[in-house]
């Protein structure tokens, strides 16, 4: 059960290994864009290169959706990046359902822990499985991996790592539970932290902290959803930045060009932007953007 790219390397390991994939379960079709076009999720385009069963219930406590389950009589059900499974579903298999997640928990419960860990400016990250309960992420785990954060991740990048190490932390579940050789072990929840889902509002640059915090916030919003910012009312988001060595110079959010660079004050030092976006346009580097400026004209972001 998936939807997302993140789900894709799991489904494509398993079906590589030769696992029976009786089914696969993701969201509706929907309709996108301006021309209002069918689309489908990435698990379900997996699914259907490889002529897999595809079940896409509206409501997951829907009772024909449950009955369907229950015939096809389940060994394992496996969950990445999907909705929250009802007690009704997750206990029909006889070897029970385990989730992927992408964090070391019981750090990072929630919707978003690839984000979360770089806003806050982990070091190290990785994914785990465990077995569900009710209660979001709480389950007993199964294993884990772990991963380095790199300077240079954002979200983005980070997401795709995190996926590749999470299809062999799956595969090798799989194989753990069809042995009989889970130890699971209870997660400590006095360890924990939270990873809720992150809204518009959240998105929101705040200038008036040190450089390091806007720089983790910045690319731990990149590429999605974007962190942004106002530049004379309108909507300016921000992919790429880098704390310079530089100490901060004017008011916060003040921009400096320099050799046709963008720098902006903050508390601490200037941050470097390199890659941005203004309402209603491309994503564009620095010096496209410095070419839209007036040279005279003093400029902040708020």
């Amino acid at each position: 059960m998936g939807t997302p790219k993140f789900a894709v390397p799991s489904l494509e390991i398993l079906l590589k290994n030769k696992y029976d994939v009786i089914s696969v379960v993701s969201v509706p079709d929907k309709k996108k864009g301006r021309g209002q076009i069918l689309s489908y999720s990435a698990i379900k385009e997996t699914a259907l290169k490889n002529n897999l069963a595809i079940l896409q219930p509206e409501k997951l406590s829907d009772e024909n959706f449950i009955s369907q389950i229950k015939s096809l009589d389940p060994d394992l059900i496996i969950v990445v990046a999907f909705k929250i499974l009802p007690r009704e579903i997750f206990t029909i298999p006889r070897y029970g359902t385990f989730n992927l997640h992408a964090s070391l928990l019981p750090k990072y419960r929630g919707a978003a822990p690839i984000n979360r860990a770089l806003i806050n400016g982990e070091k190290e990250t990785g994914v785990t499985t465990f077995f569900l309960k009710e209660k979001v992420d709480t389950g007993n785990m199964i294993l884990q991996k772990k991963l380095t954060i790199e300077d240079d991740d954002d979200a983005g990048s980070l997401h795709d790592k995190l996926s590749l190490i999470g299809a062999e932390a799956v595969l090798e579940t799989v194989r753990l539970i069809a042995e009989g050789k889970t130890v699971p072990v209870i997660q400590d929840n006095n360890l924990s932290s939270p990873a809720p889902k992150i809204l518009k509002e959240d998105c929101l640059i705040n200038w008036h902290t040190d450089a390091l915090s806007i720089y983790n916030f910045i690319r731990g919003m990149s590429p999605y959803p974007a962190a942004f910012t106002y530049l004379e009312g309108k909507i300016i988001k921000i992919y790429k930045s880098k704390v310079t060595d530089n100490q901060t110079e004017g008011i916060p959010g003040e921009i400096l060009i320099r050799d046709k660079r963008i720098y902006v004050s903050t508390l601490s030092n200037l941050i470097e932007i390199s890659e941005l976006q203004m309402e209603g346009k491309k994503r564009i580097k620095a010096q496209d953007f410095i070419n839209g400026l007036e040279k005279s004209k003093k400029y902040i972001f708020q």
